[in-house]
């Protein structure tokens, strides 16, 4: 190991956030700001949504679990990315890799299926309303969040356990700011073309599945938004829908790239600023374009507000 005494032979070396960029200082700097504004803005909304009775809704249940996924999942990655860049130890153990592996894509996958619920429930919303009430119900809306929760910690635990077991010949040093499957791999001196085809097979179900089924949610509700008499009506269900939308096409656009094509054709450089755009700059735009078009987050915010200067 290059650090001598200080690390054991089972521990891994992080690089570190694009090491050879002209000022690592402010860019560390820049992103643990982000961090802090992303943490912030995704636990308000949480906190909005939970305090203020008229957003005890399927939509804002599932927009608040969003949010718990974003805010845990950049501080799965960013604290410990500054930790190793500010102290100088770049080290991370056997342990702490497979742990913060398992729980980067636990949180991801379940984001999958999180995002997938949002569009089914907009879906049941704009094209079933009479019959929302009946199937959208709390119960069955909690039911599916721990659905997706289960599902997203089962899958990451099977991919966790496997890869970490793959034997590792040579230099440890990871090309990355954080312990990731895709580059775990890279390590091994093993033959992975199997498990990379399960990557693969696992990344259709997860991610191109479920970006197709949202795909034709929102094709059947501009459909049935088109033949709409109300204007305003259609104005408030697009602007609902259109915030979904861009929400799924900054999660679902860089993790199809960095999974589908896996890890062959791409370069450090390239995955680490897919990761950087996909989970740690969308989780600070998330709260921000729900928020910002959507009048009752605003009126939530302005009644919070209200309460804390008369107090």
């Amino acid at each position: 190991m290059v650090d001598g005494n200080e690390s054991s032979v089972t521990d891994f070396i992080l690089v570190g956030l694009f090491p050879e960029f002209w000022n690592s200082m402010i860019l560390n700097s820049m992103i643990v700001f982000i961090y802090i504004l992303a943490f912030l803005g995704n636990m308000l909304l949480i906190v909005l949504i939970w305090e203020d009775s008229r957003l005890h809704t399927p939509m804002y249940i599932l927009l608040s679990q969003l949010s718990l996924i974003d805010l845990t999942l950049t501080s799965t990655i960013v604290p410990k990315m500054a930790s190793n860049f500010f102290t100088g130890k770049r080290t991370i153990s056997w342990i702490g890799c497979g742990i913060q592996s398992f729980f980067f894509l636990m949180l991801g996958m379940s984001e999958c299926l999180i995002l997938t619920l949002m569009a089914y429930d907009r879906y049941m919303a704009v094209c079933s309303p009479l019959r929302y009430p009946t199937i959208m119900s709390p119960r069955f809306c909690l039911q599916m969040v721990a659905g997706c929760w289960t599902g997203g910690s089962i899958s990451s635990l099977i991919h966790t356990i496997y890869p970490m077991h793959f034997p590792i010949c040579g230099s440890r040093e990871i090309h990355h700011f954080f312990c990731e499957v895709p580059v775990l791999i890279k390590l091994s001196c093993k033959d992975t073309s199997v498990y990379q085809l399960v990557v693969v097979v696992t990344s259709i179900v997860l991610l191109v599945l479920p970006f197709s089924l949202i795909t034709a949610s929102y094709t059947l509700i501009f459909l049935t938004v088109l033949r709409m008499n109300s204007v305003k009506g259609r104005k408030k269900i697009l602007a609902t829908c259109s915030s979904h939308l861009t929400v799924v096409s900054l999660f679902f656009g860089p993790n199809i790239f960095i999974y589908m094509t896996f890890t062959s054709s791409h370069s450090p450089e390239q995955d680490q600023a897919l990761s950087v755009f996909s989970n740690i700059l969308t989780p600070l735009l998330n709260p921000l374009i729900y928020s910002l078009r959507n009048k009752e987050v605003v009126a939530a915010l302005r009644k919070l507000m209200g309460r804390s200067v008369a107090s």
